[in-house]
């Protein structure tokens, strides 16, 4: 009896060692950061030669092909009057935007994220990160809807540091992550609408409305044929 305790133990000691192995490898950050140094040198290489189409396009295979399906990290960002937000407490799809204060968002871009935060409410939450300190955010944060979380990073904060190198410093800023209710990551999204300095402003709204819209649509129809599925079976 206690042989087979002893080989149950073990066993099971096995079996939960490669369970972990395995959902650590379906982690975004695992297979970002395991496929992104030979994607980066080549996409530089692209870009100092002038071919700025190329470079894109190698960055975008790798999102495409290691990177979308994974299981989002549950990080935790900052929020200015509340504690820390935990993206697995989200019971709903996330669409979530990185931006620093130093690049100012184009005329109308603000406007138009808190008009879709209001329309999608009841189906996706908004998710707004800043890569900066406390005070360089608080100025810029209060311009978002409530209906909108609005948080921060720093790599200079304890438990940001490998947040900031996985989502700040691999891919960019700006950068949408949209991620289904499952935290299962759907798309990515690098850079945004930059209308110019001649836009009028409705027009610079209505750039950036329809940019975000395709977005959360992407995302939402994605939810909604995952539920179908689940449906059907």
């Amino acid at each position: 009896m206690k042989q087979f305790y002893a080989l149950f133990s073990l066993f099971f000691l096995l079996s939960s060692t490669v369970y972990a192995q395995d959902s650590a490898h379906e982690l975004f950050s695992y297979n970002l950061h395991k496929n992104i140094k030979p994607y980066i040198k080549k996409s530089n290489a692209a870009f100092e030669k002038g071919n700025t189409i190329l470079g894109k396009n190698l960055l975008d295979s790798l999102v495409k092909n290691h990177l979308i399906g994974t299981k989002f990290d549950n990080f935790s960002f900052k929020r200015v009057h509340q504690k820390r937000l935990h993206l697995n407490t989200i019971q709903k799809p996330i669409y979530l935007l990185t931006y620093s204060s130093w690049c100012v968002p184009s005329k109308g871009e603000i406007p138009a994220l808190n008009k879709l935060a209001k329309k999608y409410e009841k189906d996706v939450q908004i998710v707004v990160v800043f890569w900066d300190r406390r005070h360089d955010m608080k100025k810029i944060a209060q311009k978002f809807s409530w209906r909108i979380e609005v948080c921060y990073a720093h790599e200079t904060y304890n438990k940001d540091c490998y947040m900031v190198s996985t989502l700040k410093h691999t891919l960019g800023i700006p950068t949408t992550f949209s991620i289904d209710e499952q935290m299962y990551l759907i798309d990515i999204r690098r850079g945004g609408i930059n209308p110019g300095p001649k836009t009028s402003y409705a027009n610079s709204f209505k750039l950036n409305y329809d940019w975000f819209e395709k977005g959360l649509g992407y995302l939402l129809f994605n939810e909604k044929s995952n539920r179908n599925q689940l449906v059907t079976h």
